[in-house]
């Protein structure tokens, strides 16, 4: 018979790498609410923050071009300053399976600096995934263009990027809440994110979940939706469901993704149609051919509740807009089809022939979007052009045809008659008549 003996160090080892100020922050707070089996390290080019967080590893970034004295929200001097530091950032993540990158975007250091920290450690083969959060509207245009900015930056370096506007928090919290607890709030979507996932990969379940499956699901996914819903009582399978549905502190919901893992945890009371009540309303939501890879297991320090754990990514394949909430989602039924006809021109189905005005429906299959273009008509005026005929010059009349009707037409006007041959037509009419009557 086989003896096994596990230990941490049998499992996937997973870090949280806090760069710049709002990233050392959110690991500070994490490590409050005592979340174990994870290690921190805070990244910063501010010396004197270094010095007062609770990470237990700790790495200043820059220190030749910023002198420990921090970026001055400045972005470029922020990555400059990670790339600075390459050496000491790789040997800090070495030896982990995944590791979690968070910052807040807008300001220098983990603006510019995360990308770089996720580029590292992607390099390495590391399961990258970054949660980051977007500054808020009063902080000004240019922070936020900064944001805009880095999170686009740091899209190309991580496996999978979960974004939580600030601005979210003015909806979810009341008026009474204190600045602290409301940032707790924000924490709270990172800390439950790697908290479900150490759960998922450590914790011993009926149905069990392994790392390999977490990397299925977020390894070069892009932008990703973590969800943790918690319910209680009759309902409570239904209500944990659409919880971590929800997760009113993103900017995404879980509709239309094709990848998802779902993990279903409660107390020994937990029942199968509890469990079939929660899946159903997951897939219910998400990609008719979405890969769900499910997880289900029993805790007894959970008595009466139940959590459930989503994590949802695949959201590009599919339609590059449908993980952001509020935007029209892809598919089949609200696409225009267009059929073309024996000329070539594109037909609707709806309403005949296509405008000449009317532009193509962009391709959201493809990852670029595609310019709309208008179609040829079918017809086209040709241009207006003005007839020139050619000029000919008229044929000479014989000498004997000209003069008879020019006599014909002195006598038409005259009455000459064959005697007055000798009457000079150029005289007045009074004139000849006085000559006439003196002959």
């Amino acid at each position: 018979m086989m003896d096994f003996n596990l230990d941490v160090g049998d499992f996937a080892q997973i870090k949280v790498v806090g760069v710049g100020g709002a990233g050392n922050n959110a690991v500070d707070r994490m490590i409050t609410s005592g979340l174990t089996g994870v290690e921190y390290i805070a990244v910063n080019t501010d010396k004197q923050a270094l010095k007062v967080s609770k990470a237990n590893k700790k790495v200043q970034i820059g220190e030749k071009i910023t002198k420990g004295l921090g970026a001055g929200a400045n972005p470029d001097i922020g990555k400059k300053a990670a790339e600075e530091s390459r050496d000491e950032i790789a040997e800090q993540v070495k030896g982990s399976d995944m590791v979690f990158v968070t910052a807040g975007m807008g300001g220098g250091t983990g603006t510019g600096g995360a990308s770089v920290v996720a580029e590292v450690a992607k390099e390495m083969g590391i399961l990258t995934v970054g949660v980051v959060t977007k500054p808020f509207m009063f902080e000004g245009r240019i922070r936020s263009l900064n944001a805009d900015k880095g999170i686009a930056e740091l899209k190309n370096k991580v496996d999978s990027l979960i974004v939580i506007p600030n601005d979210k928090l003015l909806q979810v919290v009341g008026k009474g809440t204190s600045i602290v607890e409301a940032f707790r709030q924000a924490d709270d979507v990172l800390r439950q994110g790697v908290s479900g996932i150490s759960d998922l990969i450590t914790r011993h379940s009926m149905i069990n979940l392994d790392f390999a499956d977490v990397k299925a699901v977020m390894k070069d996914k892009g932008v990703a939706h973590m969800g943790i819903g918690v319910g209680t009582g009759e309902n409570r399978a239904v209500d944990a469901a659409k919880k971590a549905i929800a997760s009113p502190l993103l900017d995404t919901t879980i509709e239309g993704a094709r990848s998802v893992i779902l993990n279903v945890t409660g107390g020994p009371s937990l029942s199968l149609t509890e469990v079939n009540e929660a899946a159903f309303l997951i897939q219910e939501a998400v990609d008719p051919d979405c890969n769900i890879i499910f997880g289900a297991g029993i805790a007894d320090e959970l008595d009466d509740e139940i959590r459930i754990t989503i994590i949802a990514t695949g959201f590009e394949r599919n339609n590059p807009h449908s993980a952001r909430r509020g935007e029209r989602r892809d598919n089949s039924e609200s696409r225009v089809e267009y059929d073309e006809d024996d000329d070539g021109l594109e037909m609707t189905p709806f309403n005949g022939r296509a405008n000449q005005n009317q532009a193509r429906v962009p391709n959201y299959d493809e990852e670029e979007y595609i310019e709309p273009v208008k179609p040829e008509p079918r017809y086209q005026e040709p241009p207006q052009t003005m007839r020139v005929s050619r000029y000919e010059e008229p044929e000479e009349l014989p000498e004997e045809e000209v003069r008879p009707r020019r006599q014909q037409k002195s006598s038409f006007f005259s009455f000459k008659n064959e005697e007055d041959d000798d009457i000079d037509f150029d005289m007045p009419a009074i004139s000849r008549r006085q000559s006439r009557n003196n002959k």
